[in-house]
Parts: C-alpha cells; sequence; structure tokens
C-alpha cells in the first residue's frame, strides 16, 4: 500500500480488494495519486483491506486484481511504457471483458483506444479496450472543467492536454461540456469514455477526491467482482469519517466551479 491509515481503519474481518496502479513511475502527473489514495481510504472506510500494487514496466503482475487505476503522463511517459504495455494488453483485455471497473486517466486514457498519434506524426499503438483514437495538436485545452454525466450527474475536475480524442460507435461518452475548446477534442462536447466498467477521462487526480460517486461505482464493482456483492462492514467511526469526507468533497467541487478556466 502507498499509505499506511487504510489499514488503521480496517476491522480484523476486513476483506481484500486488489489494485492495481499502472506505471506510476511515468504515468503519474497532475494529481493522479490522489485518485490512488481516494480508493485506498474508502475502500478501508467501507470495510475492505485495499491492496495497492504499483506496477512499473517488467514488474511481477499480481495474482489477483479487482480494480485498475492509471494515470496521465507526456509523450516521453507513454514511448517508455509503450514495449511492455502491449505485453500485458491481453491481460488488461481480458480483466475488462471480466467486468473488472478500471480509471485510466489522459495519457493511459489515450493508449487505452486504438492509438495515439503525436505532433511529430509518431504512432503509438493502444490497446483497443476504448473505442477511440488520438491526435496530437498544437492548441492545449487546460483548466476547470465541469461535465454533465448521465451515470454520474455532474463531474468535477481539471483537464490539461493537447491530445484530441475522437469515440467510435463501441464507446460511450463519460459526460458532456456545454462549451467548444474543452473535453475529449474541443468539438463534439464530449468528455472521456465508457466501455464495460472502464471509464477513461481528462480529468487528473482531483477527479476521485472530488467526485465520491465515481469512487464508489469502481469500488462497489471492484466489491462484485471479488465478492459477489458489495457490503460495507463499518462501525459508526467509518460512517462518520465517510460523511465528513464526502462533505469535504462537496466544498471543493463548489470552489472548483466557481473558479475561471
Amino acid at each position: 500500500m502507498i499509505s499506511d491509515h487504510a489499514t488503521d481503519a480496517t476491522s480484523p474481518s476486513a476483506r481484500p480488494i486488489d489494485v492495481l496502479w499502472l506505471y506510476p513511475r511515468d504515468m503519474n502527473i497532475y494529481g493522479d495519486t490522489g485518485n490512488v489514495l481516494t480508493i485506498e481510504r474508502r475502500l478501508a472506510l467501507y470495510g475492505y483491506e485495499p491492496r495497492i500494487h504499483a506496477y512499473n514496466q517488467n514488474d511481477a503482475w499480481p495474482d489477483h486484481v479487482d480494480m485498475v487505476l492509471g494515470g496521465g503522463g507526456q509523450d516521453t511517459g507513454q514511448k517508455k511504457i509503450g514495449e511492455d504495455f502491449q505485453r500485458r494488453a491481453d491481460a488488461l483485455r481480458d480483466l475488462a471483458a471480466n467486468d473488472v471497473p478500471m480509471l485510466v486517466i489522459c495519457g493511459l486514457y489515450q493508449l487505452f483506444g486504438s492509438y495515439f498519434e503525436t505532433q511529430d506524426g509518431v504512432k503509438i499503438e493502444g490497446i483497443g479496450i476504448i473505442d477511440a483514437y488520438t491526435v496530437g495538436r498544437d492548441v492545449r485545452m487546460i483548466g476547470n472543467l465541469m461535465e454533465t454525466s448521465d451515470d454520474f450527474g455532474p463531474i468535477v475536475g481539471y483537464e490539461n492536454h493537447s491530445g484530441q480524442t475522437f469515440l467510435g460507435e463501441h464507446a460511450q461518452p463519460l459526460g458532456f461540456v456545454e462549451s467548444d475548446g474543452m473535453g475529449n477534442n474541443g468539438q463534439d462536447h464530449t468528455e472521456g469514455a465508457r466501455v464495460h466498467n472502464v471509464i477513461g477521462t481528462y480529468m487528473h487526480g482531483s477527479l476521485l477526491p472530488k467526485n465520491p460517486v465515481v469512487a464508489d461505482f469502481l469500488i462497489h464493482k471492484a466489491a462484485e467482482h471479488r465478492y459477489g456483492a458489495f457490503e460495507p462492514q463499518q462501525s459508526q467511526a467509518l460512517r462518520d469519517e465517510l460523511v465528513r469526507i464526502d462533505a469535504d468533497a462537496t466544498h471543493a467541487r463548489e470552489v472548483a466551479m466557481q473558479r475561471p478556466r
């Protein structure tokens, strides 16, 4: 695990949930560790035992995976992981087909698609879990972002990318933005993508801390995958702590929504 507090919060009967954290060394910018910390903490508060497996190139693959998390990176980071990522493609595709929940941000979102073509014309092959492709442009989309999701309601986050992603017919958007110049490509008002229980998005590491509904979706699906159902085991103290964290998230969302891009 990446922190000690999660085990402190669990009960002796806590059940493990194995979380695979993809390429934290090269694909982890703009606070993406915040997503991992949020999952770790919320799992503990629901009475599960979070087991975070940080996976970098050529590391051992964990024996069990209930959830996958991955962050963003520069073009150089995507190139660094490319060969190893392709070696793990079948394993990730099998997990996605078996409804393992996944959240991939920015650079890994792009590589979960068919391909990413950089601004200098280098084509980096993706693994095709998400029906989408990305093309690098010289215009950067950056700033606070609010979108409306059919599944999760309003979502607040922060985008910073020059790649423009276009969805195919087999991927649904995570959400929709109101204005041009933001979201997947700045044109069609889509943001992110959903396939099976896989979520791809350009919203970085403030996504799960600010949007507990998305974090809980991932947790519920992970518990269902491992145990057949989501069944919290909580003391009153754990429930109270979850209420406090959710109130903090609501305040953070309100502040972010008032800030200009």
